[in-house]
């Protein structure tokens, strides 16, 4: 169970350094709020699609945003950043995270949240630019803006994640979980089509062609997969720029105290 654990990026004591809650540049209080803010600007935009949709009399299409890759995405956005900002919030407080105190497989699940959080949004904002969208900019403010939100910052607030905390690279054990999370969209896809009589996406519609959808499934998946090593090694590279080369170990709670784990952690890691 422990080599399980660790291969998932949830070994036991969980997070002893507090990579999760903390940054190589920001005060644990600073990043807290940070991540307050992406947060409820997500939850804002998404409630505001909502309101916007209502009041123009399209009801249908709240409904149906729950069908595509990229609300669900957003969605799961704004939870990871209320989570992780509750989560600094009390480690700056008490110099142990909420998320130390939880349950061994909410720790698991969040470690793959972090995962989709860091891989999904680029994804999403490659497939959009690249496939859907058509080159003619969107007729209305609200169109233009809507589509900004959820096609190209959210590459911006998983960025911020990337590049501004002290978090591990990715275990490459979450690789099934973002396959497996792929193949049950597909499947949510196609149970819309049976259900609501459409595809959210045009290229998933088998009758042109089963050749290029086979293509456009594959291509996206092997995509992921790029996706997850390019970022793998960003935070490698992150991580040996801030803490080996500048070093700048982390921003810490005034409370923590480090122990001898924990200096034995961060002395390994500095060696890598």
């Amino acid at each position: 169970m422990a080599r399980t654990l660790a291969l998932l990026g949830a070994s036991q004591p969980f997070d002893p350094s507090h990579r999760m809650t903390t940054s190589w540049i920001l005060p644990p209080h600073l990043l807290a709020i940070c991540r307050l803010i992406l947060s409820i600007y997500i939850f804002t935009t998404i409630f505001f699609i909502f309101g916007w949709n209502g009041a123009h009399h399209r009801p249908d299409s709240s409904r149906h945003s729950f069908s595509f890759f990229t609300n669900l995405g957003y969605w799961g956005l704004a939870f990871y950043f209320l989570f992780t900002s509750l989560h600094t919030f009390s480690y700056a407080q008490t110099g142990r995270s909420l998320l130390q105190r939880w349950p061994v497989v909410l720790q698991v699940a969040h470690t793959v949240l972090y995962t989709t959080v860091v891989t999904f949004p680029i994804l999403v904002t490659a497939v959009f630019w690249a496939i859907l969208y058509n080159g003619i900019w969107f007729p209305s403010e609200f169109q233009g803006w809507s589509n900004t939100s959820q096609h190209a910052l959210n590459t911006v607030f998983a960025a911020f994640e990337i590049f501004l905390t002290r978090t591990s690279p990715p275990p490459p054990a979450h690789l099934p979980f973002l396959v497996i999370l792929l193949a049950l969209y597909l499947a949510l896809a196609y149970l819309t089509h049976a259900t609501a009589g459409f595809y959210p996406y045009s290229f998933l519609d088998p009758s042109k062609g089963r050749g290029k959808l086979a293509g456009y499934i594959l291509g996206i998946l092997v995509a992921a997969c790029v996706i997850f090593g390019i970022v793998w090694v960003i935070i490698w590279v992150r991580r040996w720029l801030t803490e080996t080369k500048l070093g700048k170990h982390g921003k810490f709670a005034k409370h923590t105290r480090a122990n001898d784990e924990d200096m034995m952690e961060m002395a390994s890691e500095r060696m890598k």
